[in-house]
C-alpha cells in the first residue's frame, strides 16, 4: 500500500499544491491583519483575546482546505473517471478497491497535514507580526497553545472527512465543476458567521458531516470494484 501511495503521489505533483497551499496562507494572515487593524483604527477591535483571533483563523484554513480537497480529488478520482485515463491503471495487476484506498488517503493526509501545518505558520506569523504591529492587545500563553493545538488536530481529521463529501457528486457525472461547487456549498453552509457562531462549531453537525464523509469514501471503493469503466 505505501508503494502505491508513493505512485500515486509522484504522479500528483504535489509542489504546486503545496505553492498553493502557502499562498493561501498568506491570504488568510493578510485578511485577518487587515480586519483586526481596520476595526483597531475605527475604535471598536475585533479581536480583544488571542482565542478569538484563533478560532477565526481554524474557520478559514479549515474552509480553505476543504475546497483543496475537492480540487485533488478532481484531479485524482473524478477527473481520471471523467478522462478514462483510471482504465490504464485498471490494466496494472493491482487490486481496483486498494488504488482507491490509495488515492482517498492522499487526499485525507494532505488536507489533514495542510491544515495542521497552516495553522502552525499562521499563528506564529500573527504572533511575530504582534510584536511590532498590536493585531490583538493580549498574550499569547502556553495555555491557549495547548487549547488551541487539542482543537486544531481534532478539527483537521473531522475537515478533511468532510473535505470527501462532493466525491459523491463529482462521482456521479464524474463531474469537476459539481465537485468543486458542492465543497463551496459545503463551506458556506458550515462557516458561515451567525452572530458570532458558525455550524462547524457545532459537535452534532461536524461528526456528521464527519461521518458522511467516511460512508462517500466507503461507497466510492465499493462501487469502483464492480463499476465498468467503458
Amino acid at each position: 500500500m505505501l508503494k502505491l501511495i508513493q505512485l500515486e503521489m509522484k504522479k500528483l505533483h504535489l509542489v504546486g499544491y503545496i505553492r498553493s497551499a502557502l499562498i493561501a496562507n498568506a491570504c488568510i494572515l493578510g485578511l485577518l491583519s487587515t480586519i483586526a487593524l481596520d476595526s483597531q483604527n475605527e475604535g471598536v477591535p475585533e479581536f480583544t483575546q488571542y482565542a478569538q483571533l484563533l478560532d477565526l483563523m481554524d474557520n478559514m484554513v479549515r474552509a480553505t482546505f476543504i475546497v483543496f480537497a475537492s480540487v485533488l480529488l478532481c484531479r485524482f478520482i473524478v477527473g481520471e473517471f471523467k478522462s478514462k485515463s483510471i482504465t490504464i491503471l485498471f490494466m496494472y495487476p493491482i487490486h481496483r478497491q486498494r488504488l482507491m484506498i490509495a488515492k482517498l488517503l492522499i487526499v485525507l493526509l494532505f488536507t489533514f497535514l495542510s491544515i495542521v501545518i497552516s495553522e502552525i505558520i499562521i499563528t506564529a506569523a500573527i504572533h511575530l507580526l504582534n510584536q511590532f504591529v498590536i493585531i490583538v492587545p493580549d498574550k499569547l500563553t502556553l495555555s491557549i497553545l495547548a487549547e488551541q493545538s487539542a482543537r486544531t488536530l481534532i478539527n483537521a481529521v473531522a475537515a478533511s472527512f468532510m473535505g470527501l463529501v462532493p466525491l459523491y457528486m463529482g462521482m456521479r457525472r464524474y463531474s469537476v465543476p459539481t465537485t468543486i461547487v458542492t465543497s463551496i456549498l459545503i463551506v458556506a453552509l458550515l462557516f458561515s458567521n451567525n452572530n458570532g457562531a458558525t455550524l462547524s462549531s457545532i459537535a452534532p453537525v461536524q461528526i456528521s458531516f464527519s461521518v458522511l464523509g467516511m460512508l462517500v469514501a466507503y461507497a466510492a471503493i465499493r462501487r469502483i470494484e464492480y463499476k465498468d469503466i467503458a
